[in-house]
């Protein structure tokens, strides 16, 4: 249940005075959410201070132009001749008169709002307009003794077509009014050491910035509550990880025979890190709870080879392992990589995807229902009803953020409280580690397999384009295979993009070579025909789309275009990047821009030339883009913060994740006082679910 104390914030916003449905389906728009709480969430974006006070004469002479703030004295209306022309309202003060301008006026209004013989303060845009000077529809006008020079610095909010800037502030202030003095969750000494207000006190201090370091996230009070954010959600990952470990799994254990099969079967030796990752899955495997354990690392560290070593110990255990894959080309692709490879433990590998069909699919069925299949490789198909395991031990799940939540459950729920095991091609940095898999055991795979070499990178203006065909001309004459990628299908008049369509013809027209295309928008059948061509050597370039960032795998490929590459983020060029180098021969990735760089393409494109750790490339991508979506990480699971900016806030990450830690370990973290306040936290920030793992442990 949520506390009491907090049903005034998770009221609808249609609650607050003045605020209609009309309205309330604006301002839910600019408050990402139609309750109380989500105008208290939106913090101002920027100040409008009209506290410098003019006179009417400064006004004409150009030294205070644009907004200014004036005391006057209302002398006469001056209605006009009709509807259509302006309602003018004669002000003055002892340097000169101006006119007040308002069009589609009430008079009844303003003569109540700008009696004649009283003082007002006026404030808005000052213009000259002919021989007088004019304010048009003034922004502010109030009784003098009304209004204090606070009352001049106003807060601006987002807005949208239809809604004014008085009526965004009326309603945040109508919100604020609402905002409960909740209980203390912090130790006292943190917030007193770090000179944080209290939690109400830091709401009410964002939303009254008197200045533009107010604005900043590093404010104290915007500090406080970006801290409490990430405490909260911290918190629910903590106990999310402490109810799995309390919830029973099995043990399974082996006598390694199958996994020295597998290790000894491998082209290549293992590298340290792949070791480490599976000694540790392997001991998560082997412990009576449930294993959550991410692997995540560069292109190429050998991520699938961490889960074969997992599914033949799977084996050896006497359990099947089910790996689902985003695409059915990248599950295609596991499969041909893990069946040799596990075949040498004697463990039997099939696909299953939602293009088998009829008899082939029953085939393929029955041996995963009677355990004959150790190891399914599949899409979505594999958590279909129809699609029975004879018992499910062990789930590994290649580029999770692809998949929902209930897609991962639905397919755990297969078998008896299977292991799970979850792969990343995108490399995260430690900080971001914490904020979107602080529930998970971690990985990282930091070292590629010996005798790799390193693509060459160059970066390449647009005008030597010719050049380039030219030189990819050569290379393929000599035996090399390539891929050329656009951001584009087809052309398209709003767009100057290079388009995968138009460069096949060119390149067809200009080369002697076999070339292929491939984009997200073909059947799936055509797709994986030409994925499996261009693997096998039938075709010397393949010209696509991103779709090859995941799932298209052609070890031998030895050169890499990527055209308009100042239009892609940092991960994507290295993710491209990764399919080439990837054999033992020289290799190179020719980054080609149109147009002037701008500053932060400039530096991309720098980074890509500099180096080829995934780890640093990821910590360099998440610098340049700031907290707008690192790493495109969005989709990736990373929480929707509303005022942690996690570009700025780093350093309190680690703070709240040590402290959520030692909550946790509590044996009942929501009791006393502390414990109801820690519960409130987690109801604000709606990470509830924390509170409801900690009853269902």
């Amino acid at each position: 249940m949520r506390p009491e104390s907090l049903f005034p914030l998770f009221a609808d916003l249609t609650s607050l005075a003045g605020v209609g449905p009309k309205l309330a389906a604006l301002l839910e728009k600019v408050f990402g959410g139609g309750r109380v709480k989500d105008a208290v969430f939106t913090l101002p974006t920027g100040i409008i201070d009209r506290s410098r006070r003019v006179t009417i004469a400064e006004c004409g002479q150009g030294g205070a132009s644009g907004l200014v703030t004036l005391d006057v004295m209302i002398e006469a209306h001056v209605p006009g001749a009709s509807l259509k022309t302006p309602y003018k309202v004669r002000a003055s003060d002892e340097s000169g008169f101006l006119h007040l301008v308002f069009f589609h006026a009430r008079k009844d209004y303003l003569m109540r709002t700008l009696p004649p013989g009283e003082r007002r303060i006026v404030s808005g845009k000052a213009e000259r307009f002919g021989s007088e000077i004019q304010i048009v529809h003034p922004d502010l006008v109030a009784k003098p003794g009304e209004i204090s020079t606070d009352d001049l610095i106003q807060p601006v909010y987002p807005l949208t077509a239809g809604l004014t800037a008085n009526t965004a502030r009326k309603a945040v202030r109508a919100a604020l009014e609402r905002v409960p003095d909740l209980p203390e969750w912090l130790p006292a000494e943190m917030p007193e050491a770090a000179s944080w207000p209290l939690w109400r006190a830091a709401v009410e201090t964002a939303h009254a910035p008197r200045s533009a370091a107010d604005l900043e996230p590093g404010n104290l009070a915007r500090t406080r509550l970006a801290f409490d954010e990430l405490l909260a959600h911290q918190l629910a990952l903590k106990l999310a990880r402490a109810s799995r470990r309390a919830r029973k799994g099995r043990a399974l254990g082996g006598n390694g025979e199958k996994v020295q099969a597998v290790i000894a079967a491998a082209p290549f030796t293992p590298t340290g890190a792949q070791m480490r990752a599976f000694e540790a899955a392997k001991t998560d495997m082997e412990a009576a709870t449930r294993m959550m354990r991410l692997v995540h690392g560069d292109v190429g560290s050998g991520k699938t080879f961490v889960a074969a070593l997992c599914a033949a110990h799977a084996a050896e255990a006497g359990v099947q392992t089910a790996l689902m894959a985003p695409t059915e080309i990248l599950a295609r692709q596991h499969a041909a990589v893990l069946t040799p490879l596990l075949a040498a433990a004697g463990i039997r590998t099939v696909t299953l995807t939602g293009r088998d069909k009829g008899r082939a699919r029953a085939d393929i069925a029955a041996a995963i229902a009677d355990g004959s299949a150790h190891v399914v490789c599949g899409t979505h198909a594999l958590f279909q009803e129809a699609v029975a395991f004879h018992d499910l031990g062990l789930v590994v799940i290649d580029e999770q953020h692809r998949f929902g939540v209930s897609d991962r459950k639905r397919l755990a729920e297969k078998g008896l409280a299977p292991d799970t095991l979850v792969m990343s091609a995108t490399p995260i940095p430690r900080t971001l580690t914490l904020a979107v898999y602080g529930d998970l055991d971690v990985s990282r795979l930091d070292e590629k397999p010996a005798g790799r070499i390193p693509p060459t990178t160059r970066v390449i203006p647009g005008e030597r384009l010719d050049d380039v065909i030219e030189g990819l001309g050569r290379a393929v004459a000599k035996g090399e295979r390539a891929y050329w990628v656009c951001p584009l299908v087809e052309e398209s008049d709003i767009s100057d993009l290079a388009a995968a369509e138009e460069r096949y013809h060119l390149l067809s027209n200009s080369l002697r070579a076999r070339i292929g295309l491939l984009h997200g928008r073909m059947p799936g059948k055509e797709k994986e025909r030409i994925a499996n061509a261009f693997r096998n050597g039938e075709i010397d370039i393949l010209v696509a789309t991103t779709v090859i960032e995941v799932g298209v795998d052609a070890p031998d490929a030895t050169i890499m275009v990527i055209e308009h590459a100042e239009r892609f983020g940092l991960a994507q060029l290295h993710q491209l990047r990764g399919r080439v180098g990837r054999g033992d021969k020289p290799s190179s990735c020719l980054l080609i821009y149109h147009g002037r760089l701008g500053e932060t393409a400039q530096r991309r494109l720098e980074v890509m030339r500099e180096s080829d750790d995934g780890f640093f490339i990821a910590e360099e991508d998440w610098k340049l883009r700031g907290s707008g979506d690192p790493l495109g990480l969005r989709q990736s699971g990373l929480p929707d913060y509303r005022f942690a900016d996690l570009a700025a806030h780093a350093g309190l990450l680690p703070m709240a994740s040590d402290y959520a830690k030692l909550i946790a370990a509590r044996e009942n973290p929501f009791e006393g006082e502390k414990g109801e306040a820690l519960r409130t936290l987690l109801y604000l920030f709606e990470r509830d679910e924390g509170v409801k793992l900690m009853r269902s442990a």
